[in-house]
């Protein structure tokens, strides 16, 4: 089969032709897809007619997610058939031959008879669509929405609500969330530990422990090499799908690593550094530093017993691409790790995948750019904005240092004169004026624009600007009225929505940056289990006039010193790294 790639060439071929699109998205770790290709679309009865009376366009649904977010059937593979301006007509899942071949015939032979109706349908459907504002994107995922009316305004019972949802939707036996196909949620885990720390209840502590537990000794974790499969098929955590994805382990991780500080169980530990195992030996990349996007699946692989016997069977390969948004997931996520795990060189390895994106990925006039398979392609998406500036802000409090917080502050400005909605929040691409099709209707994720929003306030926090601050407010209140729809993706809006509310342990040290003193400090506000914490170092040699502004006292010859302060209340300062994290604490808890 000879697949175009979606440009304007491609349609124009559909329009020369008076022809559909047929519109294939495939993922590179997906075996239904491979089937779909090896034994469905390469039969020459298939194959045939495709060519014979279809433009046939293939992309991969992580290379192009603003494709994938418009035309998916929720799932891939997915057939999606196009008019020649871009517009859906019909979409399907996986076919067998005999499925397939009559309903292409159906398609070509009724868009042959009526191809212009359709067109000045669809182009009427399209017309009346609105484009500003955007539509909301509806994320899948699995949980309850209610159609009871939702507060006007940011509140506790919007966090309130979203809690006792979590609690009630949760297996009760296993943990996590589903009947069926079960995925592991981390942004609920996290918002679940978050709310047991803040409130002590402890149905919020059972709950991750639960998840955690039962997750790590489930078929989905690979206790053998590290790290996790994609999604489970049953609620015990078994019958797993074998692909292992870069994003997906990396927010596990995450979440193990947090729980592990929280909570100190063991097993935690050593699941995250299994994680960790399996994504520097399978997934990096060692010219660039960065991490490749997955590993295929391959159940026989799988089932192996012993990494010996591994070792003699051939690997599943590599998707060598690097994505940005995912990237810039794994640097905070080291970055944490070199903490919790007591490993500097966890941070030495995020900080080089954090310099390889800025060099290659990032454009001062578009923000950054998607994915790298040797140079820059797509950019400008929400995604890679959102992440990468979270990373930033994260390199800012775990490493110091001048440079990542300006580019911070110049990616949340590009990000906000880019993708900015009037209505409130961002849109998940760039205006395109040549846009076609679903890509002309712009979307807003609430899952992206909570990171977003997260991001934003804790960049108001470094910089003391309140702009960044009420931006992430405005983005938050936008989704304020219709939150409830998003299944248990509304965790990470909730996490978002609390940080506004709930302000964070800000913790100032005012040192020179490299003075083991200084370092010390820093260390010392970054050990503790603190839900929500701002860590920044303010040199006064380099720094006097952002150390003004915070209206915080030089330290002249004496030693570095840590203020620890929330929102409005300043409540303590010391140059003691051992007192440090019991104010934190303390503060944390209201005490």
């Amino acid at each position: 089969m000879q697949w175009l790639e979606w440009s304007e060439e491609s349609f124009a071929e559909a329009r020369g032709r008076a022809c559909p699109v047929l519109l294939y998205i495939q993922a590179t770790w997906c075996r239904f897809c491979r089937e779909l290709e090896g034994e469905v679309l390469s039969d020459p009865r298939v194959e045939r007619l495709i060519r014979e009376r279809f433009v046939a366009i293939r992309v991969d649904k992580d290379r192009r997610p603003d494709i994938d977010a418009r035309y998916s059937k929720g799932g891939w593979p997915t057939l999606a058939y196009l008019d020649d301006a871009g517009e859906m007509i019909a979409s399907d899942a996986y076919l067998e031959i005999d499925e397939l071949l009559p309903r292409l015939d159906l398609i070509a032979g009724y868009y042959a008879e009526n191809h212009e109706s359709i067109r000045r349908r669809l182009a009427e459907v399209a017309e009346s669509a609105a484009v500003e504002p955007a539509v909301p994107a509806s994320p899948s995922g699995i949980g309850r929405t209610a159609p009871a009316q939702a507060p006007a305004e940011l509140s506790r019972e919007l966090v309130d609500w979203v809690a006792q949802t979590l609690l009630e939707t949760a297996d009760p036996v296993h943990g996590g969330w589903g009947a069926q196909h079960k995925f592991p949620h981390p942004e609920a885990i996290d918002f679940a530990l978050i709310r047991w720390s803040q409130t002590g209840d402890e149905a919020m502590r059972k709950l991750v422990l639960r998840t955690l537990r039962n997750m790590q000794q489930g078929e989905i974790h690979d206790r053998i090499e590290g790290g996790f499969y994609r999604y489970a098929t049953s609620p015990d955590w078994s019958g797993p799908h074998y692909e292992k994805v870069l994003d997906s382990n990396v927010h596990r991780l995450f979440a193990y690593l947090e729980a592990y500080q929280a909570l100190g169980e063991e097993s935690f530990r050593e699941t995250a550094e299994g994680c960790l195992r399996w994504m520097t030996s399978t997934l990096l990349d060692q010219e660039t530093g960065a991490f490749r996007g997955s590993q295929d699946a391959h159940p026989a692989y799988a089932h192996l017993p012993t990494l010996a016997a591994r070792r003699e069977f051939v690997a599943p390969a590599c998707d060598p691409t690097i994505f940005t948004n995912w990237n810039a997931m794994a640097v905070s996520t080291l970055l944490k790790a070199s903490v919790v795990l007591k490993a500097p060189e966890w941070q030495e390895h995020a900080l080089r995948t954090l310099d390889f994106l800025i060099e290659e990925l990032f454009d001062e006039r578009v923000g950054m750019y998607h994915y790298w398979d040797g140079t820059y392609h797509l950019p400008g998406l929400l995604s890679d904005q959102a992440y990468t500036l979270r990373a930033l802000i994260d390199a800012q409090q775990f490493a110091g240092g001048a440079p990542y917080l300006y580019k911070a502050q110049m990616l949340a400005g590009l990000t906000i004169e880019n993708l900015r909605s009037e209505a409130g929040g961002f849109f998940d691409t760039r205006h395109d004026p040549g846009a076609r099709g679903g890509l002309r209707r712009r979307n807003r994720s609430i899952l992206e624009n909570a990171v977003m929003a997260e991001a934003l306030l804790r960049l108001s926090h470094f910089t003391r600007d309140a702009d960044y601050a009420d931006t992430a407010r405005e983005t938050l209140q936008s989704f304020v009225q219709d939150y409830k729809g998003y299944g248990h993706f509304v965790a990470g809006y909730a996490r978002a929505v609390d940080l506004l509310l709930h302000p964070p342990v800000h913790v100032t040290i005012v040192g020179p940056e490299g003075r083991e003193d200084t370092r010390a400090l820093r260390a010392a506000a970054l050990a503790p289990y603190v839900t929500s914490r701002v860590v920044q170092v303010i040199d006064p040699n380099e720094q006097a006039a952002l150390l003004e502004r915070c209206g915080l006292p030089g330290i002249g010859e004496g030693p570095a010193r840590a203020y620890v302060q929330r929102g409005r209340e300043s409540y303590a300062d010391t140059s003691d790294p051992l007192r440090l994290p019991m104010l934190m604490t303390r503060i944390e808890r209201g005490e």
